[in-house]
């Protein structure tokens, strides 16, 4: 399924990049492991004016290595760096990757070939999450992050056995057609931009396809707090975009951690007046132990260590506990922001 080197189209690589100083390195050694030929391909890192030892790395590898540029992303989020990297990049194939992330030898060719092939106007493929530590914790949030109980029906993260056309992926291979038809990244989002973006495309008529052959490896925050505080963000994140999108901005499945912290809530204040609260308080939260049990019990299995039986109960209830509060919180903010302006 691979294109010859001769009629291989040229392609940019757009990677967004700020105090990365870990993993940039990684990332750019899995791109430069990449069979694609080196004279089709330009990659433009994007620095968010690192604080870092990230800028210099990244300055050594562009003298090393002449496909390689930096361009410099004054507002620092992600949403602009994609937008300088579009306009910054020559070819008419533009792959987004994550500096958190790298990839098989074979993700650039096997991406523009799915692209070919199938008509797409973006490719992508799945993600394995890899745990940054070794620690037993470490391992659990991991496995949280690529299990259905954790993170739903998200299929780049719980994978698919054959290609199949979805909301969104992990990264993606584009057309560039696709930014002159549909439009830039929302600077308004620094979170969630790729979701948004895509079902932009989606509601105009675009096509992404997810390919399981296309291979990607994303180092999850691993320790507790961050892991904790990312999950809150990314839930505020889920509800924000609604105050600067035009189309549904995420996926049904986002809003489910909302529902669920919601239904506890509301349950607890009807029990203040009313007994039939606890009740339906109990049974929200029995139904849901039993399932997180059922999740971490297949896990421990799968595993073959016992020990996730007994971590993952808290891994899961974290993930789904911090976004869906996150995502409360989102709410709120947005209630606020509708009535001031309704005040005006």
């Amino acid at each position: 399924m691979k294109i010859e080197d001769r009629n291989s189209p040229p392609v940019s690589v757009i990677i967004p990049c700020r105090n990365e100083e870990r993993f940039i390195g990684t990332c750019l050694d899995s791109i430069i492991a990449n069979d694609y030929p080196k004279d089709k391909l330009e990659v433009v890192v994007v620095d968010g004016r690192s604080e870092d030892t990230t800028r210099a790395i990244l300055e050594n590898y562009a003298h090393d290595f002449p496909f390689i540029r930096v361009v410099d992303n004054p507002k620092k989020i992600t949403p602009a760096a994609l937008n300088i990297g579009i306009e910054s990049t020559r070819h008419d194939i533009i792959i987004r990757m994550d500096a958190h992330a790298c990839v098989e030898k074979d993700y650039i060719s096997r991406s523009v070939t799915c692209l070919e092939k199938y008509g797409a106007d973006n490719v992508g493929g799945i993600m394995k999450t890899l745990h940054r530590e070794e620690g037993l914790l470490d391992k659990a949030i991991s496995i949280c992050l690529s299990h259905p109980f954790g993170v739903g029906n998200s299929y780049f993260r719980i994978h698919t056995h054959e290609p199949r056309w979805v909301d969104t992926v992990f990264g993606g291979c584009y057309r560039r057609d696709v930014f002159r038809r549909i439009g830039r990244f929302n600077e308004n989002l620094p979170r969630g931009q790729d979701m948004e973006f895509n079902l932009r495309l989606k509601k105009a008529g675009g096509k992404t396809l997810l390919v399981p052959d296309i291979v990607s490896y994303y180092y999850a925050r691993s320790d507790w707090r961050s892991f904790l505080k990312h999950n809150w963000g990314n839930g505020m994140w889920a509800i924000l975009p609604f105050l600067y999108s035009e189309v549904m901005p995420v996926s049904w499945r986002h809003l489910i951690p909302l529902a669920f912290v919601v239904a506890l809530l509301g349950a607890l204040a009807v029990a203040v007046v009313n007994p039939l609260g606890i009740g339906i308080f109990l049974t929200i939260a029995g139904a849901y132990l039993l399932a997180n049990v059922l999740a971490s019990a297949q896990v421990a299995r799968r595993e073959r260590d016992g020990r996730f039986f007994w971590i993952m109960p808290l891994v899961f209830a974290s993930l789904h506990f911090s976004y869906g509060l996150g995502s409360l919180w989102g709410v709120i903010k947005v209630l606020k922001n509708w009535f001031i302006k309704d005040r005006r």
